[in-house]
C-alpha cells in the first residue's frame, strides 16, 4: 500500500430496506441484492486498489459482489449477504489486508440538504423523467441531500427509509458527492431527514 492510499468509505448496512434494495437492483451490474440483506460499501483512492480488495473479500467469505466501480477519482465496491456476520467478516479481512482500522476512514459530511414542500407539477415531471425509483407526485414534500464521501449516501437512504413512510426516488453513491431524493408528507420527510443526518453524524473517522 502506498503512502497516498485513502480509505474514503467504510459503510455497513445491517438490513437493506424494501425500496432501497429494489432501487439498487435497478442500477447494479453485479449480484442482485434483495430486502433483508446486509451490505458493505468500501471506497478508496487510488481507485485501482478496488480490484485487489474485492478479490480478497469474495474469496475469503460467503458474500456476493454487487458493484466494482472505478471512476475519475476513486474506486468503490459493494458486497452483500443475508448473513450479517459474513459481511462484517469481509470488512475485517479487507481492513487487515490494508493494515488499517475502521476509524481511519474519512468522516462523512453533509454538503447540502433541502426540504421543498408542495412540489409544483412541472418540477415533479422534470424529476420523474430522470429517476428509476418512485415517482414524485405533485403536492408532495421533496427531500434532496448530498454528502461526501459519496458512498455514505447508501446508509443515509436506508436509515431514512427505516424511519418514515417515504417514497425513495433516487440514490447515487459514486463520485465526489453522494445524492439522494425522496418524497412524502412533510412530517415523514422531516423524520427521514433527521434519521439520515443522525446516521451520518454517528460515523467516526478522520477529517478530510
Amino acid at each position: 500500500m502506498t503512502d497516498q492510499f485513502q480509505l474514503r468509505t467504510y459503510c455497513y448496512l445491517d438490513r437493506m430496506q424494501p425500496q432501497y434494495a429494489a432501487f439498487i437492483g435497478t442500477i447494479t451490474l453485479g449480484d442482485l441484492p434483495v430486502e433483508g440483506m446486509a451490505a458493505l460499501y468500501i471506497e478508496m483512492a487510488p481507485g485501482n486498489w478496488v480490484f485487489r480488495m474485492i478479490d480478497v473479500a469474495v474469496k475469503s467469505t460467503n458474500v456476493k459482489p454487487g458493484a466494482q466501480i472505478i471512476e475519475r477519482e476513486f474506486g468503490m465496491f459493494e458486497v452483500h449477504s443475508f448473513s450479517q456476520s459474513d459481511v462484517l467478516r469481509a470488512g475485517e479481512i479487507v481492513l487487515d489486508r490494508l493494515g488499517l482500522r475502521v476509524e481511519q476512514r474519512v468522516k462523512p459530511k453533509i454538503a447540502s440538504e433541502q426540504i421543498i414542500t408542495n412540489v409544483d407539477p412541472y418540477q415533479a415531471q422534470l424529476l420523474n423523467r430522470t429517476i428509476r425509483g418512485m415517482m414524485l407526485v405533485p403536492g408532495q414534500t421533496l427531500l434532496v441531500m448530498e454528502m461526501a464521501p459519496a458512498a455514505y449516501v447508501n446508509l443515509a437512504a436506508n436509515e431514512a427509509e427505516k424511519a418514515a413512510a417515504i417514497n425513495l426516488m433516487h440514490v447515487s453513491g459514486v463520485g465526489r458527492f453522494g445524492r439522494m431524493w425522496m418524497a412524502g408528507t412533510e412530517a415523514d420527510i422531516v423524520a427521514a431527514r433527521d434519521a439520515a443526518v443522525a446516521a451520518i453524524d454517528a460515523i467516526d473517522g478522520v477529517e478530510e
